[in-house]
C-alpha cells in the first residue's frame, strides 16, 4: 500500500469524523434535547399566571419579604448587584462560586455571627436558624433549601400573609423534591417555585 494511498485514506478519516463530531452529533444532540427535554435545555425557566419569566428552577433568588419563604444566603446574591459591605471583594465577581473564606476568616464570622449578620437577621425574625440558612452553598446558586429550613419559617409567613400554619406546611411537602432515583442526595425544596404557589393561595 502506497504512501500516497496512506495519506488520502487518513485525511478522508479526519473529514469524516470532523463532520460526525462537530455538525452530525450536535444537531442530533439539539434536535433531541429540544424534543424530549425541551423545558431543561431551554433553561427551565419558570413562568408566573402572566406568562412572564420571572426566573429558572436551577438558580436560586434573593427573598426578603416577611410574606416570602427565604431562600440560602449567596455570596454573589445569585449574581445580581449587590450593595452590602464586601470586605473580600467577593460580589464584584457577579459569578457563581463559593467565597473560598476560611473558618477563621473575621468577614465569614462576620457575615454569620456579626450584629447584620444570618444569625440574628433570622433570630430577629423569629425563625430558628438552620445551616442552610445561615450558610451559603459551593455555587451561591442554589435554589433549594432543606424542608427543615422552610418549616421554621411556616410561622413568620403565615404571620404575615394571615393564613394558616397548616395550609404553609401542606404547600411545603407538595415542593419538596425527594432523592434523586430514591437514593442519591437529600430532599429540597425550590423556594422561588413554592412562593410562587404562596402568591397563589387565595
Amino acid at each position: 500500500m502506497s504512501q500516497k494511498h496512506q495519506v488520502s485514506k487518513a485525511i478522508r478519516s479526519t473529514l469524516v469524523l470532523w463532520v460526525i463530531t462537530a455538525f452530525i452529533y450536535p444537531l442530533l444532540m439539539l434536535v433531541l434535547g429540544q424534543v424530549a427535554f425541551s423545558g431543561q435545555a431551554n433553561g427551565s425557566l419558570i413562568k408566573n399566571s402572566q406568562g412572564v419569566i420571572i426566573g429558572s428552577a436551577l438558580i436560586g433568588q434573593s427573598f426578603t419579604s416577611e410574606k416570602y419563604f427565604w431562600g440560602r444566603p449567596s455570596t454573589t446574591n445569585y449574581s445580581t448587584v449587590n450593595t452590602k459591605k464586601d470586605e473580600a471583594d467577593i460580589l464584584k465577581t457577579g459569578v457563581s462560586g463559593a467565597s473560598n473564606l476560611a473558618p477563621s476568616n473575621p468577614a465569614l464570622l462576620e457575615r454569620i455571627n456579626g450584629n447584620e449578620g444570618e444569625i440574628n437577621r433570622l433570630k430577629k425574625a423569629g425563625v430558628q436558624p438552620t445551616a442552610d440558612l445561615v450558610y451559603t452553598s459551593g455555587s451561591s446558586l442554589d435554589p433549594h433549601i432543606t424542608p427543615e429550613g422552610a418549616k421554621v419559617q411556616i410561622a413568620r409567613v403565615a404571620k404575615a400573609r394571615g393564613i394558616q400554619p397548616k395550609q404553609l406546611e401542606t404547600l411545603i411537602s407538595q415542593h419538596t423534591d425527594g432523592r434523586f432515583l430514591g437514593i442519591f442526595g437529600e430532599p429540597g425544596v425550590n423556594v422561588l417555585k413554592l412562593n410562587l404557589s404562596l402568591d397563589k393561595m387565595k
